[in-house]
């Protein structure tokens, strides 16, 4: 919508992003989609995008609706009309530019995993923290937890429609890397990407994990794996140098794990196992999770992202079992601003979903979710796992969280 019921246009929150691949585009569609998908107090304009190549950066602009483009995210986050700075670069300049970003008085939007290190992350969470004290809004986007079916999952489990939790299962399965002839992006480099199928998949495994269950990791015991340990250069491969063999210098090293196996413990005692690999093949983008609890159990599929499997364990034993929910009621999580029941979403909506959340965040001047602190506890899960990784499995505790904002507010019908 574009006014508000007094018929006056809300004020303009301006957006400036940096990054423009992937997550770029999708954060583009979710600010694109936000405010006319839902009434919001601030209306989103797509003020800057950044990036380095310069055709790249403006064709980019002019392809998602940017009205501007930077070569230098410096001169983004100096902007006048840019109040919010949305991070879409790879995991190794995460910290730097939101640490600048909100030094410099901006808003922060920043994709996960929040950083490549605890380290990275304990500076952006505290930098976080000193800015929230200013009124400025800190986010991560894991944006999983905005799949409308999760969202609804969550308000069972806080609910109580499980009771006690003894078992999460999160599974993470893709397999874009199977064939080795794939050559080495960024993406299978640590000094870019921090680490593999862990945090690129295992991060939103164990977001998810401790969203929907109000209570973070304790421990965990792990394994890791890299099946292709050298992959052609994308120059190389260009040139035709794949004909050289794995030895040839048209070749170079991955450096991060290509699956990861980990079972963990919860605060709780409940019991949870993950895992994540981009080695399964027939697998595009399978994330499944199922939780069993006393009462109950429920199950999640995202490549059927508009159902929930549920199983209410109190009623007579002769007539119960697993039930399908088609979460597209308009009193579903976030599904007032969309269709009429049984029209579907995907996953596009929720980055609007996303964007949503953060404006009505930064408008309230409500602690976000999930914030940076949670980004911290994540991102110290995985140092946990690779910790345990390297000492042959053993259960290797994970510190307590700082600041956390767990268990995480369920998410407000935005006014219609």
């Amino acid at each position: 919508m574009d006014t508000t019921e007094s018929g006056a246009a809300p004020p303009t929150l301006g957006v400036g992003m940096v990054g423009y691949a992937f997550m770029g585009a999708a954060h583009s569609q979710g600010w694109r989609t936000a405010g006319r998908a839902f009434d919001l107090p601030l209306r989103p304009v797509l003020a800057a995008v950044a990036g380095r190549d310069p055709d790249a950066v403006r064709a980019a602009a002019r392809r998602h609706g940017w009205a501007a483009a930077e070569t230098d995210w410096r001169a983004l986050i100096a902007r006048d009309d840019v109040q919010l700075v949305d991070v879409c670069t790879p995991g190794d300049s995460h910290a730097e530019i939101a640490v600048a970003a909100l030094e410099a008085g901006k808003h922060v939007l920043c994709e996960k995993p929040l950083a490549n290190s605890v380290a990275e992350a304990e500076t952006m969470a505290a930098a976080a923290a000193a800015a929230a004290a200013r009124g400025q809004i800190a986010m991560v986007g894991f944006n999983y937890r905005r799949v409308p079916a999760l969202s609804y999952a969550r308000q069972l489990v806080a609910d109580g429609r499980l009771g006690e939790l003894r078992h999460v299962r999160v599974t993470y399965l893709q397999d874009w890397l199977v064939d080795r002839g794939f050559p080495l992006t960024w993406r299978l480099e640590r000094e870019h990407a921090g680490s593999g199928a862990l945090g690129d998949l295992g991060a939103h495994a164990v977001d998810l994990a401790q969203y929907l269950v109000g209570e973070p990791l304790v421990g965990v015991s792990a394994l890791t794996e890299t099946f292709v340990r050298k992959r052609p250069l994308l120059a190389g491969a260009a040139a035709g140098g794949l004909a050289g063999g794995a030895g040839s210098e048209a070749y170079g090293q991955v450096t991060v794990d290509d699956a990861a196996l980990f079972t963990g413990r919860l605060a709780s005692g409940a019991l949870a196992s993950f895992e994540a690999t981009r080695m399964a093949a027939g697998r595009k983008n399978a994330l499944r999770l199922e939780l069993n609890g006393e009462k109950g159990s429920l199950a999640f599929d995202l490549e059927r992202l508009n159902e929930l499997s549920f199983h209410d364990h109190t009623e007579p034993a002769v007539s119960a079992g697993f039930r399908r929910i088609l979460v597209t009621e308009p009193d579903h999580p976030y599904l007032e601003g969309w269709w009429p029941p049984g029209h579907g979403l995907g996953y596009e909506h929720t980055f609007a979903h996303q964007a949503r959340d953060l404006v009505l965040a930064i408008a309230s001047g409500t602690a976000p979710a999930p914030s940076f602190a949670d980004g911290l506890q994540v991102q110290r899960v995985l140092a946990a796992v690779e910790d345990s990784a390297r000492n042959n499995a053993v259960y290797t505790p994970v510190p307590a969280p700082v600041l956390t904002s767990l268990p995480t507010p369920l998410p407000a019908p935005a006014s219609s």
